[in-house]
């Protein structure tokens, strides 16, 4: 399996295909090299290829010294302008810069001849159908968590082929099991269909203020029929559970006590202490403006579709800000 070198960084990275899971693993790998105040995460659809060059050049008020890492999403969305850019910019990079460029399919670009020339093209393709329950318990074996064929099986047919609801499916079975052994029996009791693993998928890329993520399971929720709307009161909802069990375990609740009191599953009253984590009470305080802000737009306050005003939200509200401290 294609990995993010642990040594020295290339230049340039080109993480391709639709194993989002994977993907986001490695661009995990790729951060952890990286304060946060030293990462930017960018979106092709809105960011030219002079863009990304232009914010590799600048290192930012608050970069450290350990370098920049600056991530594009979606680069299928460039042309030849966009990449004739990037191939100016590597003539002579930025030291101790990183440029990662994240693609599902490229087709008829010049970005993975030139990344494999200068730096690294990783490709994580999804298995085949009848590969995923081999697939899964890999997954499974990767968390710590002994599942045999027929759990894997259970969960491919419960929650279906899409990789990023797997995921996040075998995340939270394996949470559960705490190390134990997992069979069919436990997924068939623990596991949720598709539409709802994917409705997790999003809060937990919230949660943990991956942009890419989070963007990808919106787009996964979008293609798989949900409305805008739906989307945006799932992470209303998540929102809402996040500032409730940080006030209460600011003022000394444990999870099992905070789950009593709003009368949640511990599993998901933990989720959202970690997630808590991530946030300061400001911030969720300002994410409560943004998703009602959110609210109006998808009811008819804006002349945008609801899909791209969803976007926009969730990228508002993942962004990593300047730090401060929490409150």
């Amino acid at each position: 399996m294609p990995a993010v070198a642990e040594t020295e960084l290339r230049p340039i990275y080109l993480l391709t295909g639709g194993d989002r899971p994977k993907i986001r693993r490695a661009l995990e790998r790729l951060r952890s090299h990286f304060g946060p105040e030293s990462i930017e995460v960018l979106s092709a659809e809105s960011t030219s290829g002079e863009d990304a060059v232009a914010a590799m050049n600048s290192l930012g008020l608050f970069a450290g010294e350990g370098g920049r890492l600056v991530i594009v999403e979606e680069v299928d969305r460039w042309k030849k302008l966009d990449e004739e850019a990037v191939v100016r910019y590597l003539a002579d990079p930025v030291t101790g810069a990183v440029l990662t460029l994240v693609a599902g399919e490229l087709k008829g670009s010049s970005l993975p001849a030139l990344c494999a020339k200068v730096g690294e093209v990783l490709t994580f393709e999804v298995p085949r159908q009848r590969d995923l329950p081999t697939w899964v318990r890999a997954q499974f074996e990767r968390l710590g968590v002994q599942a045999d064929g027929e759990a894997a099986r259970a969960l491919v047919e419960i929650v279906g082929d899409d990789v990023s609801a797997l995921a996040t499916e075998v995340e939270k079975l394996a949470a559960w099991a705490g190390g134990d052994p997992a069979g069919r029996r436990e997924v068939e009791h623990l596991a949720a269909p598709a539409q709802e693993a994917s409705a997790w998928a999003i809060m937990d890329a919230w949660g943990a203020r991956d942009l890419p993520a989070a963007l990808a399971a919106c787009q996964s929720d979008l293609e798989h029929g949900s409305d805008p709307f739906v989307v945006a009161m799932r992470l209303s909802s998540q929102v809402t559970l996040v500032r409730q069990v940080q006030a209460l375990a600011d003022d000394g609740l444990g999870a099992k006590d905070i789950a009593k009191r709003l009368r949640k599953h511990e599993f998901r009253v933990r989720k959202a202490l970690g997630h808590a984590d991530n946030y300061t009470r400001d911030e969720l305080d300002e994410a409560v403006i943004r998703l009602a802000a959110l609210d109006a737009a998808l009811k008819g306050d804006s002349r945008l579709s609801g899909e791209l005003e969803l976007e926009r939200a969730i990228v508002e509200l993942v962004r990593t800000p300047e730090p401060a401290g929490r409150h």
